[in-house]
């Protein structure tokens, strides 16, 4: 039987567990529940990672190679799909769906850097001048 495929955005546990396989690529679920204990310092436990990337396979947010004894999972979405599915259902959510609102409140909230301000700029810049040529 096909796994279902849905529209889940992930919750914070398994974005953590989807950073990992982000950055390794695909793994087993020993892989990742070491780069965690090594790198995020958790104390989650073996079954708990399994568990939580079984979850994930059920709901399409990472396949599972069965081929070999190990099984090897990889993401299925990329991280800048997944964080852009996050912003949206967080604009529709908390901001009305509006844009300028939740930028607003993101950049009163956390003062951001001299680098980040100007990555913003830039970016603006940019849109302005792709809307300026249509």
């Amino acid at each position: 039987m096909p796994k279902a495929r849905s529209h889940h955005q992930p919750t914070q546990a398994e974005l953590t567990i989807l950073e990992v396989l982000w950055e390794a690529g695909p793994s087993t679920v020993r892989q990742v529940h070491d780069t965690l204990r090594q790198t995020r310092k958790s104390r989650t436990g073996y079954t708990t990672v399994l568990k939580l990337m079984q979850i994930m396979t059920h709901k399409g947010l990472v396949d599972r190679d069965e081929s070999s004894r190990s099984h090897v999972y990889r993401s299925t979405c990329s991280r800048d799909i997944t964080r852009r599915g996050l912003v949206t259902e967080l604009i529709e959510k908390a901001f009305s769906g509006s844009t300028s609102q939740l930028v607003l409140s993101a950049l009163s909230t956390k003062r951001a850097s001299d680098k980040e301000l100007a990555t913003i700029r830039e970016f603006l810049d940019q849109r302005t001048n792709m809307e300026d040529k249509s």
